[in-house]
């Protein structure tokens, strides 16, 4: 991964965004300034670019739009900014720079954040997906299970071939719970639906993924989806291929997918954000773990591609209604493994909470790594 240059100062007048890009070198992002002094500065450390039409994007847009709903907010981003040490770096020079609020925005920033928190604790921070707090850090993340299963439906009535593929960086708990409920979605409306899992071993590699994806479409798979930080490739290989694609972290990447098209998952952090903001302004901010789910709005079904019925369409939304009443649960027993044992007992229902953290298996009908 590269290394960052140092931030660059933030002396525009306007509205004005510029991208440095250096080979070898990550770069910082300015947001809105304005001739007077901002109402609040804002942090956020990316781990790739914002322009991967994925993970980072969607973080980004939701950047964008907490500056849209609260003016006079300024933003300082930094991309490809390495999970180590050098997270710390780059949230200091933040901190000098008049941040009062810090995303650290992946995984490995934790540590880094934890510490610069203790250092600092007139600044809030808010990690994406961490599993500590402290008194000025909290964490957030939207789980999007319900959303596989949905997927799932929608990959069930599509197929043609009854073979679907996922591309994934690491066969995690998170991700094995999130292919069993797509799997799940899709043998609720087709029965001889079963799911392939191609494991890349990083979160950032487009020619593994495009080999993947290839690889898949060699074995007669015919719809494909992926937990990866970036879709594109994915996406695009699969429109090559002549294959549907099914995307996952923006809402954006279907410009790049073709007529294969069939939906996805996106993040929509903007609300979030922004509610973030106005409680660091306020002085009302509280550590806490937030995760949304279908209620929450922090994650929607992007647009639909041509090739999914008004039907499916249809469909997809009553399964929906019924997630969020509690008619309908994804992990209702008798739920099997892909080696015949028994993971949920008749009549039991799994905590999806639990599912989360601790699925080593793959359910019947999903197929591929688990460690």
């Amino acid at each position: 991964m590269n290394w960052p240059l140092p931030i660059k100062l933030l002396t525009m007048v306007g509205v004005i965004a510029f991208l440095i890009v250096g080979c070898g070198s990550p770069s910082s992002i300015t947001g809105t300034t304005s001739a007077t002094a901002p109402k609040l500065i804002v942090g956020a450390l990316h781990v790739g670019s914002i322009h991967d039409l994925g993970y980072n994007q969607a973080m980004h847009e939701g950047l964008l739009e907490m500056q849209k709903n609260i003016p006079g907010v300024q933003v300082l981003e930094e991309e490809n900014v390495p999970e180590s040490a050098d997270a710390e770096r780059v949230m200091e020079n933040m901190i000098r720079k008049g941040a009062k609020l810090i995303f650290a925005q992946s995984f490995g920033y934790l540590e880094p954040a934890l510490t610069v928190a203790k250092r600092h604790p007139d600044v809030i921070f808010e990690h994406a997906a961490g599993n500590k707090l402290a008194p000025n850090l909290g964490t957030f993340w939207s789980d999007t299970t319900a959303y596989e299963y949905l997927m799932g439906v929608i990959a069930g009535k599509s197929t043609k071939t009854n073979k679907l593929g996922w591309v994934i960086g690491y066969p995690v708990p998170n991700i094995l719970t999130s292919i069993n409920a797509f799997e799940l979605g899709a043998r609720s409306v087709n029965p001889k639906a079963t799911t392939q899992e191609i494991v890349d071993n990083g979160w950032v590699d487009p020619a593994k993924e495009a080999e993947a994806v290839n690889a898949l479409a060699d074995n007669g798979i015919d719809v494909t989806t992926m937990i990866v930080d970036s879709p594109s490739t994915v996406v695009q290989t699969a429109a090559k291929r002549n294959i549907m694609s099914i995307g996952f972290h923006c809402l954006c990447v279907q410009k790049v997918a073709g007529n294969g098209w069939l939906t996805g998952i996106g993040f929509t952090w903007g609300p979030l954000f922004t509610k973030f903001a106005r409680e660091v302004m306020a002085g009302t901010w509280k550590s806490r773990n937030i995760v949304g789910s279908l209620q929450q709005g922090y994650s929607a079904i992007a647009p639909y591609g041509p090739g999914v019925s008004d039907a499916t369409k249809q469909l997809v939304e009553q399964n929906k209604a019924d997630l969020i009443s509690g008619k309908l649960h994804i992990f209702k027993g008798p739920i099997m493994d892909n080696h015949g044992q028994v993971r949920i007992k008749s009549g039991d229902v799994g905590n999806v909470d639990t599912l989360l953290t601790n699925t080593d298996w793959l359910v019947d009908g999903a197929m591929g790594t688990t460690k």
